[in-house]
């Protein structure tokens, strides 16, 4: 190979180089990125394993339920009759199910209590679980409300609770569904991850673009 030939593969070479250097920089804000998020998951995941619900309960305005998962229901019924509130409402209840649906499948015979339970059908979202509550709340003047869902979804639904209830103290219940013992299996960390990144869009407020593809999880 003479000279010429060097001349022109060196001439060929640096506009690689030169397009590789363009994606340097992208490359590094996707890795950064990852990171981050790797990061949040990180304490997303430390902060469910330390919620713990709160003993003794202090007395309450009311209950919310966010039905959608095991023994939820079943934790704000036990609530209701032991005394922590005058009124439970069991949101985002699918339409055609009614209160004794819950109290025959859980266990609890709640009919002297029926007058206090509101079942709400008009949730099918955390969000629109968060607006039919304050709707409840605002008809029953409730200004501290007991928040009963699992640990997982806890997280964001006090951030929606918070925004559509301002001024309303929270008290978070948190429910540990039996398949967070071990949240390492495949169907459960799919959960947890799907989970984290709809808390990512409602942290930075934009659920209102995914409001039709983001649904409450079970």
């Amino acid at each position: 190979m003479n000279a010429s030939d060097d001349m022109g593969l060196g001439r060929r070479r640096r506009p690689t180089r030169r397009r590789l250097g363009l994606w340097r920089w992208p490359l590094r804000a996707v890795l950064a990125l990852v990171v981050l998020w790797l990061v949040g998951f990180a304490w997303f995941l430390g902060d469910i394993a330390e919620e713990r619900p709160i003993n003794p309960m202090p007395h309450a305005g009311g209950i919310v339920v966010l039905t959608g998962g095991a023994d939820r229901v079943k934790a704000g019924l036990e609530l209701l009759m032991a005394g922590a509130a005058p009124r439970l409402l069991i949101s985002g209840a699918g339409n055609g199910t009614y209160l004794g649906d819950f109290t025959a499948r859980d266990g609890i015979d709640a009919n002297a209590k029926a007058t206090d339970i509101t079942v709400g059908h008009a949730a099918a979202t955390t969000r629109g679980n968060a607006r039919e509550t304050a709707a409840w709340a605002s008809r029953h003047h409730i200004g501290s409300l007991v928040v009963v869902t699992a640990d997982y979804h806890m997280p964001r639904a006090l951030l929606e609770l918070h925004r559509a209830l301002p001024g309303v103290t929270l008290i978070p219940e948190p429910v540990r569904p039996p398949a967070m013992t071990n949240p390492g299996q495949p169907h459960m960390l799919k959960i947890l991850v799907t989970e984290f990144c709809k808390y990512i869009v409602v942290r930075l407020r934009l659920g209102g673009i995914a409001a039709h593809s983001i649904k409450a999880h079970g």
